[in-house]
């Protein structure tokens, strides 16, 4: 980031490489009017994004409309990042699907049994990086 510009746009391997280093995000799912946002806990497993979910809201949404976005970001530093997903979430239904995913060493946050996979698809991935300093002046005019 320059002196000047304390907002960077990330590249699409930088996005990708940010939601790898992370296991919590917000998943934002709509049905109708309806616009719902779920905190996950996830793992990279190629270009997609893979979680665990129990029978309920989340995965009837899911069902009745497979388009989300999905929020990752950090700011523990002096420099803060925010990455969105938009992509399409489909469960995952086959044994061998299920074998594979049972690999990735997903395990819930929470201790609730958790049965059903789901995989996100990205269609685009976006992203900024934040320096996070002191506001500028205001109306060109300084404090007292």
């Amino acid at each position: 980031m320059s002196t000047e510009d304390p907002v960077m746009r990330l590249s699409e391997e930088e996005c990708r490489q940010r939601l790898a280093q992370q296991e919590l995000g917000r998943l934002v799912t709509s049905v109708g009017d309806v616009i719902d946002i779920f905190p996950i806990n996830y793992v990279v497993d190629q270009d997609t994004i893979v979680f665990r979910t129990a029978e309920g809201s989340k995965l009837v949404e899911l069902t009745v409309n497979d388009e989300v976005l999905f929020e990752v970001d950090d700011h523990t530093d002096a420099d803060a990042w925010s990455v969105v997903v938009r992509g399409r979430a489909r469960r995952i239904d086959t044994i061998a699907e299920r074998e594979a995913a049972d690999r990735l060493g997903l395990a819930p946050w929470i201790p609730t049994l958790k049965y059903n996979y789901v995989r996100i698809t990205p269609t685009t991935l976006s992203g900024r990086a934040f320096r996070r300093t002191a506001e500028p002046e205001r109306y060109g005019v300084s404090e007292y």
